[in-house]
C-alpha cells in the first residue's frame, strides 16, 4: 500500500464513522480493501439500526466484501477501522484472514488487539495480521469524544 492509499481510505472509514454518529449509533467506520488497493467494501456501526450486537463497523464490511469476493476469507485484503476492534471483530478480522489492519484511535476500555485479551497474541490465533496503529488517530478520538458529549 502507499501511504496515500493509505490515508484514502482512513478517510472513507471516517466519513463512515460520522455517518454512524448522525444515524444515533457509536460513530466508528471501517473499510475493506482488496490486494491491489481497490475499495471492496465500506460501514459504519448499525447496531442499534439493525437490533443487532454484532453489526459493527468491521463486521459488516467482513461481510460485504465477502459477499463481493463470494468467499469466506479475505486473504490479501486490508480492513481500515477508526477504533481498535473490540474482541469479536478481532477475532472475525483473524477468520477472515485479513492480511493487513490499520486502526486509528486505541481502545483501552473495549479493545482486543493491543488491549483486553490481545486476540492476536493467543495461542489460538491461527491467524494474525499485521497491525499498523494511529492513522487517522486525532480525528477518529475527536469524532467518538464529540459523540460521547453530546449525549451527556
Amino acid at each position: 500500500m502507499t501511504p496515500e492509499r493509505d490515508q484514502g481510505h482512513m478517510l472513507r472509514a471516517l466519513s463512515e464513522a460520522q455517518a454512524a454518529g448522525q444515524r444515533g449509533e457509536v460513530p466508528i467506520g471501517a473499510v475493506i480493501a482488496g490486494p491491489e488497493g481497490a475499495l471492496l467494501a465500506a460501514a459504519g456501526n448499525r447496531t442499534r439500526e439493525l437490533n443487532d450486537p454484532t453489526a459493527h463497523a468491521e463486521l459488516l464490511a467482513i461481510r460485504a466484501a465477502c459477499a463481493r469476493l463470494g468467499s469466506e476469507r479475505l486473504t490479501g485484503c486490508d480492513l481500515y477501522v477508526t477504533l481498535e476492534p473490540c474482541p469479536m471483530c478481532a477475532a472475525a478480522i483473524s477468520f477472515a484472514r485479513i492480511r493487513r489492519l490499520y486502526y486509528g484511535a486505541s481502545d483501552p476500555k473495549g479493545g482486543g488487539v493491543e488491549h483486553g485479551p490481545r486476540i492476536y497474541n493467543q495461542t489460538t490465533c491461527h491467524h494474525a495480521p499485521e497491525i499498523y496503529t494511529g492513522i487517522g488517530e486525532a480525528d477518529a478520538s475527536l469524532i467518538l469524544k464529540a459523540f460521547f458529549q453530546a449525549r451527556r
